[in-house]
Parts: structure tokens; sequence; C-alpha cells
């Protein structure tokens, strides 16, 4: 079987395939607040694919809060973002999780787009 070769790629910046730890804060159809414990599967400085247990509102606005420990907020350390705002852009139902992917309101950092 032939490796499938990846049409143009769309994206600005590269994905990173990490496993972070994140809430997921929204409001579901019904306009109910809800926070739900999940898993970033990959981030980029524009978005995250995020799995999640719950069905979301297709167009919803949500955001993403990373956990950290109580070192974060210590004088003398760098500033870190820990809360990202985003637009849900695409939702993909996995056996027990829903894949969804999200635009960041604003790009985390831009320098790292990939060369065009």
């Amino acid at each position: 079987m032939a490796a499938r070769i990846p049409q143009h790629e769309r994206r600005k910046w590269r994905r990173l395939p990490l496993a972070i730890p994140v809430f997921v804060r929204g409001r579901d159809d019904n306009g109910k607040e809800f926070l739900e414990f999940a898993t970033a599967l990959n981030v980029s400085a524009g978005g995250a694919l995020v799995a999640v247990q719950r069905n979301l509102p297709a167009s919803g606005r949500i955001s993403l809060e990373i956990p950290s420990g109580h070192m974060a907020d210590l004088p003398g350390m760098p500033k870190a973002t820990r809360r990202l705002p985003a637009k849900l852009v695409h939702i993909q139902p996995a056996s027990q999780y829903n894949l969804i992917g999200l635009r960041f309101s604003r790009p985390l950092l831009r320098a790292l787009r990939t060369e065009r």
C-alpha cells in the first residue's frame, strides 16, 4: 500500500503532536455553560485538535484552559498563556470521543509560521 501524499498544506503553523491535558469551557446547545477535562492531541500556534466526550454546537466559541502548578504564578517566572479563546471549526466523531478542531482567536506566536 503506497503512502498517501498530502495535498497542499493549508495550515499556517506546524502542528506538534503533544498530548496535553486541558479544560474545555463553553456553552452547549441550550446555552448552559460547561467545563470538561479533555486532551489536546496536537497543538499549533493557530489552533488545536482536542478529544472531548460531549457533543458540542457546530460553530461554538470555546476556551481552552491549560492546568498548571503554582510555579507559574511565582514572581520572576516568564509569563505564559494558560487560557486560549478559540472557535470550533470542525467536529469528527470517533469511538468514545469527538475530535474537535479549534482555531485560536489570536495566534500564539507569529514566529512559528511554516514556510510557504
